[in-house]
């Protein structure tokens, strides 16, 4: 699979780790990112209500309002 970068889909910026996410009007804070495994696959991302400690929450992308899309690479 080629790379791919999660971006939010308002405004194609990445999506980036320390990022604050709004969720059913609660604020979330982005803590890790996991790219997808297969095609078939969304990948997750993993959020806490704390910034560095709190329970780790796992979404879908769309969930925070982003997508992958695929880095093009040279020769490709």
């Amino acid at each position: 699979m080629n790379p791919m970068k999660l971006v939010y889909e308002c405004n194609n910026e990445p999506v980036v780790i320390g990022d604050v996410v709004h969720v059913r009007n609660e604020q979330y804070y982005i803590q890790g990112i996991v790219p997808p495994h297969k095609p078939s696959s969304t990948g997750r991302v993993w959020c806490t209500e704390k910034l560095g400690s709190g329970r780790i929450i796992e979404w879908f992308p769309s969930v925070v309002g982003a997508h992958w899309i695929t880095l093009k690479v040279n020769g490709n």
